[in-house]
């Protein structure tokens, strides 16, 4: 188990390692600069001249060679200072700190209302597969894993708005100052997730309990005389059950990063606001740093999740 734990971890740094790379490539070969935006002769707000447009990115540090500004910005990430904004000049951990909170939560809740749905659902197709019960899970299931979050929280809004003359707030609202507020912001993206997860959800369930169905111990188990009842819920559903597992983490974690149209179309003031927010400024700072967290915290979540899985199934230990 402690070898498994071990490359496991050298895996995980390796890959947060490649993601700060390819994250920093990134961002000096794409086209836009923010300098330019804010201080450029032709679309800037403030005009500068050469020599002053020279200065300010010296006062940055652009005017290093690449591996030392990569470098610098790897120092400044360990040390915590992720810099700041281009244009309100705010503290990236400031706005991580007030955003973060607010996403994290519509992604826990996500999760939480998934498997509230999905996984009765797939029980009861499976339960009665090829039935008229089956057919109509796998039709809304199919329905909404096609449906894309975004546009079903854009007709989402549209309804409330339209029908109920209901706008959430759009400010932000922690969890331990205004509970009631905090639960309005989150609650619409997270039932908008959590039905395309929890359909996800569903069709793993069904298709794992179908292939549990099949194994010898479950013949066994019902040549013994136990009720299908029994058979189901001790040993077809906990085995059935470790897939399942292990997409829920792993869409945990996509959701953190799927948040950002899901949140620009509520208006939540998230951290995938903040990012759409950089990208239309070209606030390549903002972006620099939010798609680097993204990164570590699904590298994290993946690692959590096959740790956990080695625990629940120790012959993953061994490969």
């Amino acid at each position: 188990m402690q070898r498994y734990i071990f490359r496991r971890l050298l895996l995980a740094v390796a890959t947060v390692f490649g993601v700060t790379i390819l994250i920093f490539v990134a961002m000096r070969i794409l086209p836009g600069d923010p300098l330019e935006m804010i201080f450029g002769e032709n679309i800037g707000i403030y005009l500068l001249t050469e020599k002053e447009l020279q200065d300010s990115r010296k006062s940055l540090g652009l005017d290093k060679p690449l591996v030392v500004q990569y470098l610098s910005w790897m120092a400044d990430v360990g040390r915590g200072d992720m810099g700041s904004s281009f244009w309100t000049d705010q503290p990236i951990s400031d706005t991580i700190l007030r955003r973060g909170p607010v996403t994290m939560q519509i992604g826990i809740l996500s999760v939480a209302l998934s498997w509230l749905v999905g996984l009765p659902v797939g029980i009861v197709a499976a339960a009665w597969r090829n039935s008229p019960i089956d057919y109509i899970a796998r039709f809304f299931i199919t329905l909404f894993m096609a449906i894309p979050a975004f546009w079903l929280g854009l007709t989402a809004i549209l309804c409330t708005v339209l029908f109920f003359s209901y706008k959430p707030p759009i400010t932000v609202h922690q969890m331990w100052t205004d509970p009631w507020k905090n639960f309005q912001i989150i609650l619409g993206p997270s039932i908008v997730m959590g039905i395309g997860l929890g359909a996800s959800i569903a069709r793993m369930a069904r298709t794992q309990l179908l292939e549990v169905y099949r194994e010898d111990y479950v013949r066994t188990a019902r040549s013994k005389g136990l009720r299908e009842k029994t058979v189901m819920w001790r040993h077809v559903l906990r085995n059935a059950l470790l897939p399942v597992i292990t997409v829920s983490g792993l869409q945990f974690a996509f959701l953190l990063g799927g948040s950002v149209a899901v949140e620009r179309a509520f208006s939540v003031p998230g951290l995938g606001t903040a990012l759409v927010f950089g990208i239309e400024e070209r606030d390549w700072m903002v972006i620099q740093n939010l798609v680097l967290l993204y990164g570590v915290v699904f590298v994290i979540i993946n690692l959590v999740v096959d740790l956990a899985y080695a625990v629940i199934d120790p012959r993953i230990r061994y490969q």
